[in-house]
């Protein structure tokens, strides 16, 4: 679950799996695949973050790794380009 706050304020939880869609017009709206709707503070980005985050916590539990203690270098979120992000200008040297 990947935590988000309404206009109001309150804080709610929301399971990423079933958000079909998020808009961003001008106000940021969760749009879950039963067809509700729930309006956030967070931008865009921020939930598109937060559910990567909540991903990549999955996908270490299930390979029963905990990030502090396993060993070799460690993947962070802000070492990756958001997925939001324009790709980054290719060389035209072929990077030599």
């Amino acid at each position: 679950m990947i935590v988000v706050t309404r206009l109001n304020d309150s804080a709610f939880a929301v399971n990423p799996d079933l958000v079909e869609r998020i808009q961003e017009t001008p106000d940021t709206t969760l749009i879950m695949v039963d067809g509700a709707k729930y309006i956030v503070r967070e931008s865009m980005a921020e939930v598109i973050d937060r559910i990567a985050a909540y991903r990549a916590r999955i996908v270490t539990m299930a390979y029963g790794t905990d990030v502090g203690t396993a060993t070799g270098p460690q993947p962070t979120l802000a070492a990756v380009a958001p997925l939001h992000a324009a790709p980054a200008p290719r060389s035209l040297d072929g990077g030599r």
